[in-house]
């Protein structure tokens, strides 16, 4: 079952943790990142590493020359290796059948057949990515049709960790779950996968299952996360409306060992890569067999999702008497979550598009995310309106700020989106001394001293926190 070359088409968010982590736990074996992204490679081979998460660093530099390789040769790393995984990308489709639910499988139908091109023998080709149920049998189909009788196996070995605890996700995994084919072939397969990952996690925790159950099974994880904090968010307005604190209520239902305390922390909106992206497959894989009811059930974790950053969004032009026009307001915190300069889904760029529709000026600071990526995420989801594309236009309702203080001052109200511990600990009357007077914040994570706060001077909105609004004015 010894394995002793491993390779990883995919340099992204998934592969080069999962990867950098296998090397440091089985130093007998090679392994190598592979991407057709030149630049993205050689971040990978400096000492500025293409994605920011805590730990990473260390394990890379520990193993990046020794057993742990990053490359562009990607025909021949296939040809070199005994097992494959492949982490692509698989955003949903905004174009055709299935668009803006169905997960878009380009990159993967290309990297399958490019395997089937260039394998010089068996090999066993592991599925990394988040994909629809019997993606598998299509991939299979895809590898198997070529002119050389080359055998494959597939396997599911979906991932479950989260971005800003990766590392620690990696190395202290709830489970690992495998997914083959209960063939003979199959079942060797799954052995030199679990060969791997037993130099590191017991075996107690390495499940195996079918394919379409390990498929499956990464759906509706990520589904059932996010339907508790689309549940923790409703009830934040019931709160917000009957003097109930959403805290309080969170730590009391959470104390039922039947339920739980995680995931039920109420804030402005999920976002990520994952739970929008995987609900809405859910919900596309339900329709496709014929379950509408199914799918209407998932959908409104999505529903409910959107509306709570509406919600958001309409309180702060509520609170500034219903106009925001020509005000700043500043976004402290783009990524979506903390420890991580991911911005995929952020709850901040509806933000800022709902209130650059209300024709506010936006300050935006993140410790982590580059202005670089912020102009890209305002061009690839079209935050701008239409008729304020022009450049001289958008510089002066969009600024990003590497200072702090800076994008606050002489700001209207402050926002803070993302849950970075440094928010926590800010020179608040620094800040309120500089401000527009009155001066609002807006805490879409709850992790200020809300009546610290209004004893400086600042009208406090928090969610789920009915005693806010008797404040504001």
């Amino acid at each position: 079952m010894e394995v002793s070359r491993i390779c990883c088409i995919g340099a992204g968010y998934v592969g080069g943790p999962t990867m950098a982590i296998i090397a440091k736990h089985c130093p007998t074996v090679k392994v190598t990142v592979v991407d057709i992204s030149q630049s993205q490679i050689d971040k990978w081979n400096s000492n500025n590493l293409p994605i920011y998460e805590p730990g990473l660093e260390e394990v890379v530099f520990e193993c990046r020359g020794k057993n742990l390789f990053f490359s562009t040769d990607v025909d021949n790393v296939i040809r070199d290796s005994e097992i494959i995984f492949v982490s692509v990308n698989t955003p949903t489709k905004k174009f055709g059948i299935g668009a803006g639910k169905a997960a878009d499988l380009k990159y993967w139908d290309i990297v399958a057949r490019n395997i089937a091109k260039v394998a010089n023998g068996p090999k066993v080709v592991v599925e990394k990515s988040t994909l629809p149920v019997r993606t598998a049998q299509s991939m299979a189909k895809v590898l198997h049709a070529n002119d050389r009788k080359i055998h494959f196996e597939i396997l599911s070995n979906p991932e479950f960790l989260a971005e800003g605890t990766a590392i620690h996700d990696l190395t202290y995994p709830d489970r690992i779950l495998i997914g083959g084919n209960p063939t003979e072939s199959g079942q060797k397969a799954v052995g030199q996968l679990e060969w791997i990952y037993r130099h590191w996690v017991d075996d107690k925790k390495i499940l195996r299952t079918n394919l379409w159950s390990s498929e499956l099974s990464k759906l509706v994880a990520n589904a059932f996360l996010a339907q508790r904090i689309s549940s923790i968010n409703s009830i934040s307005a019931v709160c917000e409306r009957t003097g109930a604190d959403v805290d309080e209520v969170a730590r009391a239902v959470g104390m039922d060992s039947r339920i739980g305390p995680k995931f039920l922390k109420s804030s402005v909106g999920f976002g990520g890569s994952c739970f929008q992206k995987d609900i809405l497959n859910l919900v596309y894989l339900c329709e496709s067999l014929g379950l509408p009811e199914v799918a209407a059930y998932w959908e409104q974790v999505i529903i409910m999702n959107d509306y709570q950053k509406r919600r958001f969004s309409r309180q702060i032009v509520k609170c500034l008497f219903n106009t925001v026009s020509g005000k700043k307001i500043t976004l402290l915190g783009f990524a979506f979550k903390k420890d991580t300069g991911d911005t995929r889904e952020s709850a901040s760029i509806y933000i800022a598009k709902q209130l650059l529709e209300e024709r506010a000026r936006i300050s935006i600071f993140d410790p982590q995310v580059d202005p670089g990526q912020i102009d890209q995420d305002f061009l690839e989801y079209s935050i701008l309106p239409t008729e304020l594309k022009s450049g001289e236009r958008v510089d002066q309702l969009v600024t990003k700020e590497t200072d702090v203080y800076a994008a606050c001052e002489n700001s209207h109200a402050i926002c803070i989106m993302t849950e970075w511990d440094m928010f926590r600990t800010l020179d608040f009357p620094r800040i309120f001394s500089r401000m527009e007077k009155p001066a609002f914040i807006f805490d879409g994570r709850n992790i200020l001293k809300h009546d610290e706060l209004r004893k400086i001077g600042f009208n406090v909105f928090a969610i789920g926190k009915a005693s806010a609004s008797d404040t504001l004015f």
